[in-house]
This record gives structure tokens, C-alpha cells and sequence, in this order.
């Protein structure tokens, strides 16, 4: 038998190794392939984003990276699979503007301090679109235009979408007056755009730019900081002067919380160094999407600064899932 004091070394012992397993756990991470879930299909500017990401990040770590498209109740479905997933550095979430607005929005069935940011990837800037025989030339003529008797129609992709916090950026911050109507997709929002069912939507730039250039819709404005490198003619919101109109149809990777700190600097910096590959620049630029990368700490930054924006946007329009 064992004295006690032999007792009380084994039992010091096996908690010291137990508890420097999860840094050889981190050590020798990756050694199989990760998995990264897009909470929306195939096509779009998230699962575009997440699929640069993926193929330059699997040659910087040395494992394959598996895109697993979760859609569903917009992006909730994806959320709460990787937010109750093992924060074993083998499950991320390819995060949107809904992995900060949803819970401001509507029941969840996550807590946002489920899920961790970790990287930036990029961003496709919103597109303010109108059909190709619309009179207006540009946003203010638009919201000038809205003004007037019952005011216009402006589709969304639904209550909390991107197109929807740019008509409360509209209404609230500028006195337009636009009558939401919602459908159950981006796609189905600019088609009715296309048809004359409505007056304007905004949606990604890759999405709606083929379109702006072969001349089946007219552009007004984007909504981000910058113009768009695919289409510099197009002024932002803000050179219009609408300063407050900002936002873009953003991908970022999150992290079941608990994930090691050292396995998500490791994905912070492989996504960095692959949004930086000049081939991978030239191609997402080309499409209306801006790589952008950074540290694990501006992502941080990033997200909190993109909830307490959109959380004001919610607060003046009353935005709620009914």
C-alpha cells in the first residue's frame, strides 16, 4: 500500500501533467483537419471569404480545412453548432454581422460569450442598388426622393440582414421614408430590385456588381469607408454625406470560448499571412471583396466597435425578429 505521503506526491504529480496537457495539446496542433462552418450556402461573399481563407491557412498549418456550409435562421443554425462544439482548435465559425446582432435581435440559443472572435478575413462592401430605369443618379436624389408622399419600397434579406440595418442607417439618421419589404434571401431581395417590385435594396458588391456592369441595375452608393477597387467610379455613402451610413457584409472567424489562446493566435496569424498573399489580393479585389487580415486583438476591437454600432441602429429603429 501506499503511504500517504507517497499518496499525496502521485496525486501532485498526475494534476501537474493533467495540467500541462493542454499546452502539448496546443503544441502539436493541428494533426488533423479543421473544420470551418459557413452559416450561410454556397456562392456568397461569407462562403467565398471563408474558402480563401481556408485554402491559405491549410498550407500555413499543415492540415486540410474542411468548409462545412450550415444555412439557417439567419446564420443562428451554424452559430449554435460551433458555439456547443469542444473548444479543441478543431471547430470555427466563419462569423458575419449576426454574431454580434443577432442576440439584440432575437431569442438565441447560445450566450454571445460562447463564441470568441479570433481573425478578421474580409469584407464585401454594401451596394445601395436601384433597377437600371430608375431616375435617380445618386443617394441623395434617392432619400430626397423618399421624402415625398408615401415614401419608396426597399427590399431585405430579411429582419436583421445587412440590407435591413442600411434602411435604419437611412431612416433614422437621414428622415428617409422607406417601406421594408422583407424576403427570405439576398438573392430574392435583388431580384425583386431587378423586376421593378420594389424601389432599392443594398447587398454585397460581389453579389450585385456583374450585374452593375453589364447594366441590369444602377448603383448609388457603397457603404463602406473606401470605394470599391472592382468599381472606383462608385462613391460611398459618405462622400455623399452620409457619414453614418457604414456597413459591409463582413467574414471574421470565431472560436468555441475556451479554445486555447495559442491555437487562436496560431489561425490569427495564418489567415493574416494568406489575406496578404498578393495572388489571393488580386483575385478578391477583383471580385469586389477586400482581404483584410490583422491580429487577433483588432478583431477583438473590430466586433466590439461593430456591436456598439449596430446596437444603436437597433435601439432608434426598434428592430426585432417577431
Amino acid at each position: 500500500m501506499h503511504s500517504p505521503r507517497r499518496f499525496a506526491l502521485l496525486f501532485a504529480a498526475s494534476a501537474l501533467a493533467a495540467a500541462v496537457l493542454p499546452a502539448h495539446a496546443a503544441d502539436a496542433w493541428p494533426s488533423h483537419p479543421i473544420r470551418f462552418v459557413v452559416p450561410f450556402g454556397p456562392g456568397g461573399a461569407n462562403d467565398l471569404l471563408a474558402r480563401a481563407a481556408a485554402d491559405g491557412a491549410s498550407k500555413i498549418l499543415g492540415q486540410p480545412i474542411v468548409i462545412d456550409n450550415k444555412p439557417g435562421a439567419g446564420t443562428i443554425v451554424g452559430t449554435d453548432l460551433v458555439a456547443k462544439a469542444a473548444p479543441d482548435g478543431y471547430t470555427f465559425l466563419i462569423s458575419s454581422a449576426g454574431v454580434v446582432s443577432n442576440s439584440m435581435i432575437r431569442k438565441v440559443p447560445y450566450k454571445d460569450a460562447d463564441l470568441v472572435p479570433v481573425a478578421m478575413i474580409g469584407l464585401a462592401p454594401s451596394v445601395i442598388i436601384v433597377p437600371a430605369n430608375s431616375p435617380y443618379k445618386d443617394l441623395k436624389e434617392f432619400v430626397a426622393a423618399s421624402k415625398k408622399d408615401k415614401g419608396l419600397h426597399w427590399s431585405t434579406a430579411g429582419v436583421g440582414s445587412t440590407p435591413h440595418f442600411v434602411e435604419g442607417m437611412l431612416t433614422t439618421g437621414y428622415g428617409a421614408k422607406l417601406d421594408v419589404v422583407p424576403y427570405k434571401s439576398g438573392n430574392e431581395s435583388v431580384s425583386a430590385v431587378l423586376g421593378n417590385q420594389v424601389d432599392a435594396t443594398s447587398e454585397a458588391s460581389i453579389v450585385v456588381l456583374p450585374q452593375i456592369k453589364a447594366g441590369k441595375l444602377k448603383a448609388l452608393a457603397t457603404t463602406w469607408t473606401k470605394r470599391i477597387d472592382a468599381y472606383p467610379q462608385l462613391p460611398t455613402a459618405m462622400e455623399q454625406g452620409f457619414k453614418e451610413v457604414q456597413i459591409a457584409h463582413w467574414a471574421g472567424v470565431h472560436a468555441p470560448a475556451g479554445t486555447p489562446v495559442e491555437i487562436q493566435d496560431k489561425v490569427a496569424a495564418a489567415i493574416d499571412k494568406a489575406m496578404k498573399d498578393p495572388a489571393v489580393v488580386e483575385k478578391l479585389r477583383g471580385l469586389g471583396i477586400e482581404p483584410i487580415g490583422g491580429t487577433r486583438s483588432s478583431f477583438i476591437k473590430f466586433c466590439e466597435d461593430e456591436g456598439a454600432r449596430l446596437g444603436k441602429v437597433v435601439k432608434a429603429t426598434g428592430m426585432k425578429d417577431e
